[in-house]
């Protein structure tokens, strides 16, 4: 859930829709949909492909993931 709220908070960031995302990182927007719902979790080669399609490493991406969990606080 966690990790989907960060990805859901950085495509936002850009104006994204889901649609976007996903063409953007090679993914299905439905696979999208149900990372940032917390309903599946992702595989490595997935994160690396949202990283990459938001335009952050996969670091920033695993970071911003443990901040939220530790203390609620958004990406920043």
């Amino acid at each position: 859930m966690a990790f989907g709220f960060v990805v859901r908070w950085y495509r936002e960031e850009q104006g994204w829709s889901q649609e976007e995302l996903a063409h953007a990182a090679d993914l299905h927007p439905k696979y999208v949909g149900t990372i940032e719902r917390g309903e599946r979790s992702p595989t490595l080669t997935t994160i690396l492909k949202l990283s990459r399609g938001l335009g952050i490493s996969a670091g920033r991406l695993l970071e911003a993931t443990q901040r939220f969990m530790a203390d609620g606080a958004p990406p920043a």
